[in-house]
C-alpha cells in the first residue's frame, strides 16, 4: 500500500511492466484533456491520448511518450494499460524528426477526415517524443 502522500503507479504493455512503484503524482493526456493525478483522486477510467507522462517520485521527475491506452485511478492507485509508450532513451530522434515532418505534410494535403485524423495523431506521437528527448 503506498504512503499516505504518494499513489502506487503500475504500468502495463503488451510486452512489459513498463513502470511499477511509487508516484506523489501522475500528469498525463487524456481524450478529456490534461489531467494530474494526486493520491485521493475520485476513482475514474479514461482514455489516453498521446502526450508527455510525468511521475512525480519522491526523487524527482520521470517522463516518458505515452502515445495509446487506457488508465484507470482509484484514491491509492492508477494502473496505466499503455499501448505504446516510451522512455526518453528509447526514442530515436531523427526518426521521430522525420515522422513530426510526415505528419504535417499529410496535414495540409488533408484528403479525407479519416487521413487527418490519423496525421493529426501521428503528429501528436512524434511531438511527445521530441518533447522527451528534449
Amino acid at each position: 500500500m503506498a504512503e499516505n502522500n504518494c499513489l502506487t503507479l503500475k504500468i502495463i504493455t503488451p510486452n512489459r511492466v513498463f513502470y511499477e512503484g511509487e508516484a506523489e503524482m501522475v500528469e498525463l493526456n487524456t481524450s478529456e484533456g490534461e489531467i494530474g493525478v494526486l493520491p485521493g483522486h475520485l476513482p475514474m477510467t479514461v482514455i489516453v491520448k498521446p502526450g508527455v507522462l510525468t511521475i512525480t517520485e519522491p526523487e524527482g521527475e520521470k517522463t516518458a511518450a505515452l502515445h495509446a491506452g487506457f488508465v484507470e485511478i482509484l484514491p491509492e492507485q492508477v494502473t496505466i494499460l499503455a499501448e505504446i509508450i516510451e522512455w526518453p532513451g528509447e526514442i530515436d530522434a531523427a526518426r521521430a524528426e522525420a515522422a513530426m515532418e510526415r505528419a504535417q505534410g499529410r496535414i495540409q494535403e488533408h484528403a479525407s477526415d479519416t487521413d487527418l485524423a490519423r496525421a493529426e495523431t501521428a503528429l501528436l506521437r512524434a511531438m511527445a517524443r521530441i518533447q522527451v528527448i528534449k
